[in-house]
Order: C-alpha cells, then sequence, then structure tokens
C-alpha cells in the first residue's frame, strides 16, 4: 500500500510510521539470520556504520534512547556533581533530568523568539566558572546558529552536547546536525523521524568520550542496547530520510505562507544563512488573545475535531524552583514558547497537497467561529 493512501485527516496521528515493504524485508532477514535473537550481530555494525558516515566519519555509539544518549554524552564528557550545564528554558524534559542523573546542575537561559533555539548571546549569559557544557537542541524546526555557539565554547573552555533528536539530516551552516559539538545524540523514539519504537545513539568525535562511555554501559553487558531487531528497520529509512525531509520540509514551508493571514498564529521564522532544517514538528506561536480569548487547549481540540492533528509543546523548565536549577536572566520567551506553542505533527507534511489544505480550511473554520469573519 503506498504511504500517501493509507490514512485520512480524521486519524490524528496520521499513520506513523507508514507501512514499508523494505523494513518487512529487513525483518524477515533478521529472522532468518538468527541475529534477532542475539546480543551482537550484522545488524547493529552494518548501522554503527551507517550512521558514521552519514555524519561525516564520527564514532557511532548505539543505545536504548535519545534521553540515555544525552545522560551517557554528559558521563563520557566527565561532568559531575559541582558542575554546571547549560540548557535552554524551553526543551525537552529528559534533558533537563540527564544534567540531574549525573549530579550537575542545569542553568537555564533564553530562547531566540523566533525558532524556538539558544543563541551564543543567551549562552554567553548563562556562563559561570562551573560551566561544564551546554546542550544545544535543533526544536521543532529551529536551527541554531552553530558556528557562533561553537566558537563561544571553544573560547570558554565548554563542551557542547549537539541535540539532533528532532532534526536527523538537518544541514546547520554546511554540516550534519549532531555533528557540530563534542558529542552528538539522536533518538529513534516511536514518533521519531528514524524510528525503531525505542533507541538512540550518540555522535562522537573523541576516543577517549567514546571509551568512557562504553565503559560506563558494561555492566556484563551493554546495559543500555539498541536490539538487533531495531537496528535492521533503520537503515531502510535512512536511504529515504533526504527524500522524506526534502518533501517534508517544501509542505511545511508551504503551510507557513498559507497560514500567515491568520493573525493568531506566529510562525517559525530561521535565519536566512541557518542551513536546511528537518520538521519532526512545524510549530507556531499561538496567541490567545487574536483569536477572542480562546485558550490554547481549546484551539488544539477545535483543530483536532476538523481533522488537524495539533498538539501543544513542551512545558519548559521557568517553572523549575532554585533548588533543582539555576535561572540566567528571565527566560520570558520559553516561558511564552512553553505557554503558547501549538505544533503539527510530521507525517501529514509527507500527504498530498489535498491533505495539506484540511489544515488550513480547520484553521479558517475555528477563525470564523470564533470571530464570525471569513
Amino acid at each position: 500500500m503506498a504511504e500517501a493512501d493509507q490514512h485520512t485527516p480524521n486519524d490524528p496521528g496520521f499513520g506513523w510510521p507508514p507501512a514499508d515493504e523494505e523494513i518487512h524485508a529487513a525483518l524477515e532477514a533478521a529472522y532468518a539470520s538468527g541475529d534477532w535473537g542475539r546480543y551482537h550481530g550484522a545488524f547493529t555494525t552494518a548501522l554503527t556504520a551507517r550512521l558514521a558516515e552519514m555524519h561525516g566519519g564520527e564514532h557511532a555509539f548505539l543505545c536504548s534512547s535519545g534521553t540515555v544518549a544525552v545522560e551517557l554524552a554528559l558521563r563520557g564528557l566527565k561532568i559531575g556533581a559541582g558542575d554546571e550545564v547549560i540548557l535552554a528554558g524551553y526543551d525537552f524534559s529528559g534533558n533537563f533530568r540527564a544534567i540531574e542523573s549525573v549530579g550537575a546542575t542545569p542553568v537555564l537561559v533564553d530562547i531566540n523568539p523566533h525558532n524556538w533555539c539558544l543563541t551564543a548571546e543567551t549562552i554567553e549569559g548563562g556562563l559561570s566558572d562551573r560551566t561544564r557544557a551546554v546542550i544545544v537542541s535543533h526544536l521543532h524546526g529551529g536551527i541554531a546558529p552553530m558556528p557562533a555557539i561553537h566558537s563561544l565554547a571553544v573560547s570558554r573552555g565548554v563542551s557542547i552536547i549537539d541535540d539532533a533528536c528532532q532534526s536527523p539530516g538537518a544541514v546547520v551552516a554546511g554540516r550534519p546536525a549532531g555533528t557540530w559539538g563534542d558529542v552528538g545524540v539522536l533518538s529513534f523514539g516511536g514518533s521519531k523521524l528514524l524510528t525503531a519504537g525505542r533507541g538512540g545513539a550518540l555522535l562522537i568525535q573523541r576516543a577517549e568520550v567514546l571509551q568512557r562511555i562504553k565503559v560506563y554501559c558494561e555492566r556484563g553487558n551493554h546495559a543500555f542496547p539498541l536490539s538487533e531487531l531495531q537496528a535492521a528497520v533503520l537503515p531502510p529509512q535512512i536511504e529515504k530520510l533526504a527524500a522524506r525531509n526534502r518533501k517534508r520540509r517544501d509542505n511545511a514551508q508551504w503551510l507557513i505562507e498559507q497560514c500567515r493571514p491568520f493573525p493568531f498564529l506566529c510562525p517559525l521564522e530561521n535565519p536566512p544563512d541557518a542551513g536546511e532544517p528537518v520538521f519532526y514538528k512545524l510549530p507556531w506561536l499561538f496567541e490567545s488573545e487574536r483569536l477572542g480569548g480562546l485558550s490554547r487547549e481549546a484551539f488544539v481540540t477545535a483543530m483536532r475535531a476538523e481533522g488537524a492533528p495539533l498538539d501543544v509543546g513542551f512545558h519548559g523548565f521557568t517553572r523549575r524552583p532554585a533548588s533543582r536549577c539555576r535561572k540566567a536572566g528571565k527566560l520570558e520567551h520559553s516561558a511564552r514558547a512553553a505557554k503558547a506553542t501549538v505544533l503539527l505533527h510530521h507525517p501529514i507534511l509527507l500527504r498530498p497537497r489535498e491533505d495539506l489544505e484540511v489544515v488550513v480550511a480547520a484553521l479558517a473554520s475555528v477563525h470564523r467561529d470564533q470571530t464570525g469573519r471569513a
């Protein structure tokens, strides 16, 4: 069955992952070879090599999730009690918990209000003599300005964890997302653009960092593994990733333009020279006061009732107590992102244009219902 014909706009999930005969064949091959029941086999070996090639020759290390990958990155960089790690005030909750798990203190800094990402300026405002690393996430189609961040980090002796969990295949200032840091991280979670249901990987520049990670994971066996079956399903998706990313990017840009007339939505805006974004989610900031005071949650509910797979963003960390983190500045943009972000789930971005028009029609319908204006 063709990908574009499996699901309707009234399916909130839009059917991810799609049916794929090549994945089916890979699973059968894992069964036929017996690798599906082995600790180490041909599929994890091949995936490790493919990820290294895809990211310019970095060491690749497979693990059980993107969240675990962040924690392992911190441990590989020897970050622990007494250290500080800079993190966006708006980010995935697992990144905050990963910092806590190694005994370090999260330091929250603000984001660029236009693209949900850190900037060199906000990072600099959070630096102290205890800062050891910064976690830089490319969120919701946003691209962080990695050349400037990298220059700052090098000058201040701070390590970078380049979080590409939402952006596999993105190009950031000419380089693959995940390769600007001392360690990059990927996620293969069930909703991700590359999915194995669960799983993750690290991209590591320095051999000694890789060795520390291996030593930490060794508990008589790899304690946080990716299985052979999970590894089997990823290479077929990697081969299709670039084409799918282009289609998602083109459709995202079309939707951004089509939605500009709606005054209650503030769209993503990357700098013109940022690179080639990848859309795991397509974001807007929802301005309730411009839609008759309708709450974000009520807006999302109304959109989903119209067949548009919209959801809310992360909770963020701006309300975390001082006992758990240090805050650099007022974090106004992070607080606004946590309160106002709405996200369009990525499977619709692979659909025919008429399905994207459902989103535009849903916006028009909700706008009309709330304001009485077309």
